[in-house]
């Protein structure tokens, strides 16, 4: 795991903030749904195929304070709140989430599940990733569990872990967006035989939006 000073961040009440925007969401159960996204600064996966790689690095992201996300965030309709990154677990989110719980906001949390289980989440999108797997307290509280596919072999990888999930988590199977025309169709052939599962498509992509 990266090693990230605490005392820098000041408990959570100040983040590496890579960018935020309000949007559409392109992806899984949510998709189609505005929503006011906060990408955070800091991975230490570093999937080869990452479509964030401007994320990594937490060094290179201005720190900026959570009441002033949230600011940014009330001059918006936006009723729906995704923090995403990087890898958000990195970093304490309850002043996050407390300060954000203050406009009466949801809170949806886009995470590989491999850091610390921190902040108040009305929907939890997990999406494991078989190099660093998820800690077991991600998987029992996933709403949704989206599995991304690069190559045929990630089929065992999603199955293995929805074996980890409860029984209301949502499973989404999403192509990998370089491997789109290769993989599509095997998705949707697995898909038809096997009904738990559901296609996501990364559809803010084909729409051209952020």
């Amino acid at each position: 795991m990266i090693s990230l000073d605490d005392k820098i961040f000041e408990g959570g009440e100040k983040l590496p903030l890579v960018e935020r925007f309000y949007s559409v969401q392109g992806e899984g159960f949510h998709a189609g749904k505005p929503a006011y996204f906060i990408r955070i600064g800091g991975c230490d996966i570093g999937c080869h195929w990452c479509d964030s790689k401007m994320t990594w690095n937490p060094d290179v992201h201005p720190l900026v304070d959570v009441r002033e996300i949230k600011e940014s965030v009330q001059e918006t309709p936006a009723k729906a709140i995704v923090v995403t990154g990087g890898e958000p677990g990195l970093y304490n989110l309850d002043p996050l989430c407390s300060a954000l719980k203050t406009i009466d906001v949801k809170t949806y949390l886009e995470t590989s599940g491999t850091g610390n289980f921190t902040g108040v989440w009305d929907w939890i999108c997990l999406s494991p990733k078989k190099q660093e797997p998820p800690k077991t307290e991600f998987y029992k509280a996933a709403d949704e569990l989206k599995v991304i596919v690069y190559q045929y072999e990630d089929f065992e990888w999603a199955e293995k872990a929805a074996r980890e999930v409860y029984g209301r988590c949502k499973l989404y199977l999403q192509p990998e967006w370089s491997q789109y025309k290769t993989i599509i169709p095997s998705i949707v052939e697995y898909v038809k035989t096997h009904p738990e599962w559901r296609v996501s498509l990364q559809a803010h992509k084909f729409m051209r939006i952020p």
